[in-house]
């Protein structure tokens, strides 16, 4: 009976291994902080709004897309090694039929143009189903 229970927790705490946690964020000092000031979002420039819906379809299709825990490869290049960094990417989102979201993910502009001509098919178009919190498609680029 001891021998089941113990394999039973061995089992229970090895499926724990397997679940993904995501990267906490990291706070600034409170003196960098308070040297913050932030907009009058009241104002239209360089102003950016994007509905709940998109944000979480934009969520979803990145982690599929570049997973938090995907690292380069040992002896990558820069430009490789760029490539595996998620802010090296433009999102564009477009509304489908049904609730369906496009998201896009491409290469931003000489962003990861190290040493190399420039990046035609990193990326690719995700059909998101925002009801069901599904993706339904990848088109790669």
């Amino acid at each position: 009976m001891k021998r089941a229970l113990l394999l039973l927790g061995c089992l229970a705490l090895s499926g724990c291994a397997l679940l993904r946690r995501y990267p906490q964020p990291v706070h600034a000092p409170p003196e960098e902080a308070a040297r913050v000031e932030f907009p009058k979002f009241d104002l239209p420039e360089g102003r950016q709004t994007l509905s709940g819906p998109a944000l979480r379809a934009i969520q979803l299709a990145m982690d599929d897309f570049l997973p938090w825990d995907t690292q380069p490869h040992k002896g990558a290049t820069p430009r490789e090694v760029c490539l595996y960094q998620r802010e090296s990417y433009d999102v564009t989102v477009a509304p489908g039929p049904e609730g369906i979201m496009f998201v896009r993910f491409t290469v931003r502009d000489s962003v990861c143009d190290v040493n190399g001509p420039p990046i035609l098919d990193m990326g690719a178009t995700y059909a998101v189903d925002v009801q069901r919190w599904l993706i339904l498609a990848i088109q790669p680029e």
